[in-house]
């Protein structure tokens, strides 16, 4: 950012990064401006307030949101789009988040701004965007709506399938060569500040999926292991070290196959607590 220009909110994803940068291109501006002058704008009686939800010592209030956007002097749209970064960040469940995030990717700007990160959010929030890239790599591969809702287990809608394709193009997990489309290895850009809420919404809809397919497939078809142990909490990382090697490894066992892929498969290795710590 150019010393004393204004940034541009629907570049961001942290409403408070947002008001640190927007404090010090004001102040470059013009050096009278300070913290005080913010506050009286904004109807605080605090002037310290700004500095401290920059610093995420504070949290913003129904009141002092308000406050804020009048010393912001943002107009409607920009003003719903800062409620909505505010939402995200101070949100205290995976849901509320993530209704946050998708009002904050409905802005038409914030889309021009962060079109890549948006759709790489949207590649792990939906169980269907990887499961439609790996069937890319199977013979008979069509990049069409209604085949490709008929593939998938549980069935999508073909609206979901063309959402995805789209989504897949645009991050370039799939590319178009001819007639033929086929898989790309590309990095799944997915934002920052978004990025657990990401990997927590992937996570929870295919533990869905292996639920599903306790009566939705055959035991020839599926696998399910599960073992109950008491352990001390030391042992724990290294529980976690032999599930990320063995994941490597059943992952080198895929990539070696790859150009005989039929069907698509999700592997879920879990390590998760039963009790409470230190009972």
């Amino acid at each position: 950012m150019r010393r004393g220009v204004q940034p541009e909110l629907y570049s961001y994803l942290s409403y408070r990064e947002y008001l640190g940068d927007w404090y010090a291109a004001r102040k470059a501006a013009d050096s009278r401006f300070s913290h005080r002058l913010f506050a009286r704008r904004a109807g605080v009686s605090s002037p310290s307030l700004l500095n401290e939800v920059i610093g995420g010592r504070r949290n913003l209030t129904p009141r002092t949101l308000e406050g804020f956007v009048h010393a912001l002097e943002l107009d409607d749209e920009a003003a719903a789009f800062f409620a909505a970064l505010v939402d995200l960040d101070q949100a205290v469940t995976d849901e509320e988040r993530n209704a946050a995030f998708r009002r904050v990717e409905s802005s038409r700007r914030f889309r021009g701004a962060r079109r890549i990160e948006g759709a790489g959010f949207r590649y792990l929030s939906n169980w269907f965007y990887p499961a439609i890239r790996e069937l890319a790599l199977c013979g008979g591969f069509q990049a069409d709506p209604e085949w490709i809702r008929k593939q998938l287990q549980p069935p999508i809608t073909a609206a979901q399938a063309r959402e995805a394709l789209d989504a897949l193009f645009e991050i370039g997990l799939l590319v178009q060569e001819g007639d033929t489309v086929r898989a790309a290895e590309v990095s799944v850009a997915t934002p920052h500040r978004v990025s657990g809420l990401a990997a927590n919404n992937y996570h929870k809809q295919m533990l869905e999926r292996a639920s599903d397919s306790i009566e939705g497939a055959s035991p020839d078809e599926r696998h399910l292991l599960g073992v109950t142990v008491a352990i001390p909490a030391s042992l724990v990382p290294e529980l976690k070290r032999e599930l990320n090697a063995m994941q490597e490894r059943l992952l080198h066992l895929c990539d070696d196959a790859v150009d005989d892929a039929e069907r698509v498969y999700q592997v879920e290795l879990c390590l998760v607590p039963l009790t409470r710590g230190n009972p």
